[in-house]
């Protein structure tokens, strides 16, 4: 498990999201997760389609589930389930992204600003949970897993895309590339596909599936990268949220670059789990 030098908090992460609000939604969009490109000819949009309903695909909800969105973000992902006929819970720690989700009129969708390790919810009460690219910001991953595996009833699967530390990332990777997103990015730490499957078990989890799909969603960063390089010209918002000595997360950028390498040259990896609950 690799921990930043600078201790990330709940705080922190909120304070990550509420702050570059206008630069996730302007360069990215509603989605707050990676694109997957199935064919490589799907746009930024789609491909960040794909990857919800590739979860959907994993979770094989049926029309009147109840399902916990963990890290619901701007609730695309949440709104797209609920079409489906879903009741979707989503928690997020950022108020910037829960405004923006309660104005969605899609029935059956409920969000909250609060921390999932204190989420406040009934035991057995959920037929299928999620986490797209979430774990990564919790403080206590065992606990992340253990309220899980408490609030999902018997037979339910979970499905958690996970940013990953590679399985042979080296010692200059882990120093140069991965510790630095942890810190730049408010990932309090990140874990690799055996920490994962480990934690898991120990919460009650038999796994159904692992799937690597790094190659198929390590684009997103260099669109992420041209369209904030346009936007540092053209967009006078982004520009003053960028060039600011107030902005606290504005060390993010230098991520970006970060990232590409690290998806490239596989310190990095992105895993797609599918668990049960025993």
């Amino acid at each position: 498990m690799i921990v930043p030098n600078a201790p990330q908090a709940a705080a922190d992460v909120a304070r990550h999201y509420d702050e570059l609000d206008e630069a996730y939604r302007r360069i990215w969009g509603e989605h707050v997760h990676h694109g997957y490109w199935v064919t490589g000819r799907e746009g930024a949009a789609e491909a960040a389609e794909a990857l919800t309903r590739l979860v959907g695909e994993k979770l094989a909800f049926r029309a009147g589930d109840t399902l916990v969105d963990i890290g619901c973000g701007y609730g695309a992902t949440a709104a797209h389930f609920a079409r489906a006929g879903a009741e979707v819970t989503g928690f997020t720690l950022s108020e910037a992204q829960v405004a923006v989700a309660r104005l969605r009129s899609e029935s059956g969708l409920s969000f909250d600003v609060r921390d999932w390790l204190a989420n406040g919810l009934a035991d057995a009460s959920f037929e299928g949970g999620y986490a797209i690219e979430s774990s990564e910001h919790m403080e206590d991953k065992p606990r992340f897993f253990a309220e899980a595996a408490r609030v999902l009833k018997p037979g339910s699967l979970f499905v958690v895309c996970a940013w990953l530390e590679g399985e042979s990332a080296t010692t200059w990777q882990v120093r140069h590339l991965l510790e630095p997103i942890c810190r730049e990015g408010r990932l309090p730490s990140m874990g690799s596909r055996a920490d994962y499957e480990a934690l898991a078990a120990a919460a009650g989890f038999r796994l159904v599936s692992y799937d690597d799909i790094s190659r198929n969603v390590r684009r997103t960063w260099s669109i992420c990268a041209r369209r904030f390089a346009g936007k540092l010209v053209t967009d006078r918002d982004i520009r003053r949220l960028a060039l600011s000595k107030a902005t606290q997360s504005r060390d993010f950028i230098l991520s970006l670059p970060r990232l590409i390498l690290a998806l490239r040259n596989g310190a990095m990896r992105y895993g797609v789990f599918v668990w049960e609950k025993a």
